[in-house]
């Protein structure tokens, strides 16, 4: 199998599971039991894997939350962020092509009195900084935009997003979750004052993630329990997989400089060659401000799903972004709604029956990318001749 959907989630780095495996063997003490060494242990190895984390977005060590993954930390920025007394207004700013969790986490606060605006993007999903500042409102408290789209791969001019909005004193919160890793990340830089990663995104393990939270930005817990991670979020933590997001976060620091140019190198290679395979393939997302490493694109009258079936009995594990988004009902709740996003960016609906999507990580070869030019003449000519819809073009 060679994987091709890192954005759902990265292979671990072996440097990490070894990392992690002491602390459910050796190391298993409660780090809230930090008065006896085996407690205090685990305290101290999440405590340094926080340190580890803040670095690689160069925050402040305290400024870091665990949480179990991107869902809960952004979850947390928007409705902890709300719950907050101190934090008034009722108008929040999100975009159109924003991630489920947070687009659902705004929709359900219109029951409690929010009003919510949802910027528009160009067809490359980007955000137009004007619309933002047009959008912006005295009783807006605040705005939560997407650092990288999974789906298209677009990367947002969120430091421009974020001196907007630091400029009118209202709060700004990035999901990152599909930027760690794969892009420099600098809380100052972006001028953001929340900002959720997680770590089976950069190579650590699945069940940890992270909330930045700006020193003097208050937030309320959304969990009732104990006092864990400044009562943020109570519940005992995951020691094993906090000590991996920290030595992923660690690695990825270092190490980042020599992996992002060879996925830039591969991404250009399958993005031209199969720009050269077929005059009925449409790229989607911005192909300058992109993930290093990702491409995506829909092929007339195919169904993206099929080609997400066929691939995989060849060996092939992608991503289908697709107009057929699994498990999600459209109204009549008889056929699989739309990608939003994918309507979002002007994606005709009567010739696009879905889109793919492929995303590298380090571990993958220029061999896997020939591997992959190989295979799509011959599938995509499969998919034509089945297709009802093609054959009537």
């Amino acid at each position: 199998m060679i994987y091709l959907d890192n954005v759902a989630g990265t292979k671990p780095d072996q440097r990490v599971v070894e990392k992690m495996l002491p602390f459910y063997t050796e190391h298993y003490g409660n780090p809230s039991a930090h008065f006896y060494p085996i407690g205090r242990e685990a305290f101290e190895a999440m405590e340094a894997a926080r340190g580890e984390v803040a670095s690689f977005i160069n925050a402040k060590t305290e400024e870091i939350v665990f949480t179990s993954c991107g869902t809960e930390s952004n979850n947390l920025a928007i409705k902890g962020f709300l719950k907050n007394p101190k934090n008034t207004g009722k108008h929040i700013i999100i975009s159109e092509i924003e991630h489920f969790s947070v687009d659902s986490a705004v929709t359900k606060l219109i029951n409690d009195g929010y009003e919510i605006t949802k910027l528009r993007v160009d067809n490359t999903g980007l955000v137009n900084p004007d619309d933002l500042k047009k959008a912006l409102r005295k009783d807006t408290v605040l705005v939560s935009i997407q650092h990288t789209n999974p789906e298209i791969g677009t990367v947002q001019y969120t430091d421009a997003l974020g001196a907007i909005c630091r400029e009118n004193n209202v709060a700004f919160h990035v999901d990152a979750v599909a930027a760690a890793g794969f892009s420099e990340l600098d809380v100052k830089a972006l001028n953001c004052d929340m900002l959720s990663i997680a770590s089976q995104n950069f190579y650590g393990p699945k069940g940890a993630g992270a909330l930045y939270i700006r020193d003097g930005i208050k937030l309320s817990g959304l969990l009732d329990g104990g006092h864990q991670e400044r009562g943020y979020r109570s519940g005992t933590e995951n020691v094993p997989a906090i000590v991996g997001m920290g030595e992923a976060a660690r690695i990825a620091k270092a190490e980042m400089g020599v992996w992002v140019p060879e996925l830039v190198s591969l991404q250009k290679k399958l993005w031209d060659g199969l720009g050269g395979m077929f005059d009925f393939l449409h790229f989607t997302g911005n192909k300058d401000r992109r993930r290093p490493g990702h491409v995506s694109f829909w092929i007339e009258y195919i169904e993206g799903e099929s080609l997400l079936m066929w691939l995989s009995l060849k060996g092939f594990a992608c991503a289908s972004g697709s107009a057929c988004s699994s498990n999600i009902l459209a109204e009549d709740e008889e056929d699989l709604a739309a990608s939003y996003v994918l309507t979002a960016v002007g994606v005709p609906n009567d010739i696009c029956a879905g889109s793919l999507g492929m995303s590298m990580s380090k571990y993958n070869t220029q061999d896997d990318i020939e591997n992959v030019l190989k295979v799509m003449p011959e599938t995509v000519q499969r998919l034509c001749e089945m297709s009802p819809m093609y054959n009537r073009k």
